[in-house]
């Protein structure tokens, strides 16, 4: 039995979420109405897995989630709107230790509910395995934001960082029609915070522009970019029109869509197109490097999977390393879920497999190692 505790002050939801996982059969659940109660039954029930509303009176779900990454890091899904503000705050809590995120019904609950029964599910059995990576980064950044304030953190810990001001980074390089090799990255169930760890370390004069699929809703992808831009040397933009790639620029593909590469005069571009109902998970990261793959030259390109559930990019990223390319895998001592990572491997087309610490290095080699070429 997955011993599953489920916190919302919506007795509604709570007696939705409940039907749905008794009748999986395989789940022992509590239920709790906010923030102290869902802490109390983190301390006596201890569960696997915890699917936390972020609104709720008392105590809301970041500070919730603040205490248990404090006191007793378990696996948590947070349950969130799809507004600007539900997509903030999901994002801070991800960046405070949640495994994953599902969006709220936004219309008649009880009619959408069933919509969101298998999505929900999966989520939660993939976060019932998760590891919990401890950080001492992690530690800090709870501590530091729960400093002074007792038991409960302050309601919007961290507010969203404005856009830096122009000029307080390196300008991406000159548009060229051509770029010397394009780093693609493909991340799902814990990649935000994965991302958080490598993205920051490539440095200013990176000299390849950095593609990245990132399973998202659309109405996060923009606020991610804005966090990312904040502590990455390079720029991060959201890939919301056809923008032609440059070294210099991370480049977020913009959720509920797919994000291609395709040749245009001045150069290649990324761009947003319809997501399509061949690929499971949107971005795709496997449509995100077949299509790198049709316009440009394997040997120019370094994929990277970490961090995710299912197996999306995984076919792609082996033909990438078959033709010539190199692709890193992040190793399973780290992923929050070694799901597409591992597929990676078990397809043979991992070069490196690497604990995700390692991984920044790896990509900084691997472009030295080409341009010394």
């Amino acid at each position: 039995m997955i011993k599953l505790l489920i916190a919302d002050d919506s007795a509604l939801m709570r007696k939705l979420l409940e039907g749905i996982f008794l009748a999986e059969g395989d789940f022992d659940i509590r239920l709790a109405r906010n923030g102290t109660e869902a802490l109390a039954l983190v301390r006596s029930f201890e569960p696997q897995v915890v699917t936390l509303d972020v609104q709720m009176p008392d105590m809301d779900g970041l500070t919730c989630l603040s205490q248990i990454m404090i006191e007793i890091p378990t696996p948590v899904v947070m349950v969130s709107s799809l507004t600007a503000e539900g997509a903030e705050a999901t994002l801070e809590a991800i960046e405070l230790g949640a495994v994953d995120f599902v969006a709220k019904p936004s219309g008649a609950v009880s009619l959408e509910i069933d919509r969101l029964r298998p999505i929900l599910v999966e989520k939660v059995r993939a976060a019932a395995k998760a590891r919990i990576r401890r950080t001492l980064r992690l530690t800090e950044r709870v501590r530091h934001q729960m400093r002074g304030t007792g038991l409960a953190a302050p309601r919007r810990v961290k507010p969203l960082p404005p856009m830096p001001v122009a000029g307080n980074k390196t300008k991406p390089a000159a548009a060229n029609r051509a770029i010397p090799g394009l780093l693609l990255i493909g991340t799902s169930t814990g990649g935000p915070a994965a991302l958080d760890v490598v993205l920051p370390q490539l440095p200013a004069d990176f000299p390849w522009p950095v593609l990245v699929a990132q399973h998202l809703p659309a109405s996060f992808t923009a606020a991610f970019a804005r966090r990312l831009n904040n502590d990455c040397q390079l720029n991060v933009v959201e890939v919301d029109k056809p923008t032609l790639l440059q070294a210099g620029t991370i480049y977020i593909g913009k959720g509920d869509a797919d994000v291609v590469v395709a040749p245009r005069a001045a150069g290649i571009v990324a761009m947003p197109v319809p997501s399509q109902a061949s690929y499971l998970w949107h971005p795709s990261v496997e449509r995100m490097v077949l299509s790198a793959l049709e316009h440009m030259d394997p040997r120019q390109l370094i994929g990277v999977l970490m961090t995710g559930m299912g197996n999306d990019g995984a076919g792609a990223m082996t033909r990438l390393r078959d033709g010539g390319g190199r692709t890193i895998a992040e190793a399973e001592s780290t992923a929050i879920v070694w799901g597409m990572p591992g597929e990676l491997v078990k397809n043979g087309g991992a070069e490196k497999v690497l604990p995700l610490d390692d991984i920044p290095a790896a990509i900084l080699d691997m472009v030295s190692a080409h341009a010394s070429h």
